[in-house]
């Protein structure tokens, strides 16, 4: 697979929350931080996405949205 996302994160899906239309994927990088995508449902079961389940980010520089916590 060939990608422009330079910033690649590998972890395991810890939590999965399906909303109304979409779902909320909570993935722990193997560095111990927590990145949570919203995707939905269609591609939640296109992927096999399940707790314990090994993942990657794939994070654009361009879509990141930053909060104050």
């Amino acid at each position: 697979m060939k990608t422009s996302a330079r910033n690649q994160f590998s972890g395991k899906v810890v939590a999965l929350l399906r909303g109304a239309v979409n779902d909320e994927v909570t993935m722990r990088t193997d560095a111990g931080q927590e990145i949570v995508a919203g995707i939905t449902h269609e591609n939640t079961k296109r992927l096999g996405l399940t707790a314990g389940r090994a993942a990657a980010a794939l994070v654009k520089a361009s879509s990141v949205i930053l909060a104050v916590a």
